[in-house]
């Protein structure tokens, strides 16, 4: 493996992949638009919904969104295995380094068992120890957030034909 990638190097093939102008433009605008609105859901409703992770998890959804981690299947059941582990390993551990290590590792193992293997959710399990969080961190922000995030990033697709076979697969 190590001398195909090598052969590519040196050939100039890149692994990266190149977007469009227009992707560019729509990828931004996408992204601006999700993390906006749940700033402002969060304002209205008096409650935390702009987490970093979501950051991240519109970089997948606005960015790429045919990627298999970017399907609602990874979105919200690997964020919600994030939240969980980061819950658990509070209330087993409490806060220290060891919990936050314990909460990715499950997070990443439960998403790999559950073929929904979703980046942002080791970040949502480190914010959810360092947080000292509780069982309704998995409620919300986690689960209403992902949720939002996806029916935006649907009707985003669809309206703008960024990619408008999103979702590629529910579950």
């Amino acid at each position: 493996m190590f001398s195909q990638l090598k052969d590519n190097f040196i050939r100039g093939k890149s692994f990266q992949p190149k977007f469009s102008n227009k992707k560019i433009t729509l990828s931004f605008i996408g992204s601006f638009i999700a993390i906006f609105l749940l700033g402002i859901i969060s304002i209205q409703q008096n409650q935390t919904l702009l987490i970093a992770p979501f950051g991240a998890s519109t970089v997948l959804l606005f960015g790429i969104s045919n990627s298999p981690l970017a399907q609602p299947r990874n979105l919200i059941l690997g964020n919600i295995f994030g939240a969980i582990s980061a819950v658990l390993s509070v209330k087993i551990l409490g806060l220290s380094y060891i919990s936050c290590a314990i909460a990715v590792s499950i997070a990443i193992s439960l998403g790999q068992i559950f073929r929904c293997l979703h980046p942002p959710a080791g970040a949502i399990a480190v914010l959810g120890v360092i947080s000292n969080a509780k069982m309704l961190y998995v409620i919300t922000p986690v689960l209403t957030g992902s949720i939002l995030l996806l029916i935006l990033a649907i009707m985003f697709n669809k309206i703008f034909k960024v990619n408008p076979s999103y979702p590629i697969h529910w579950f």
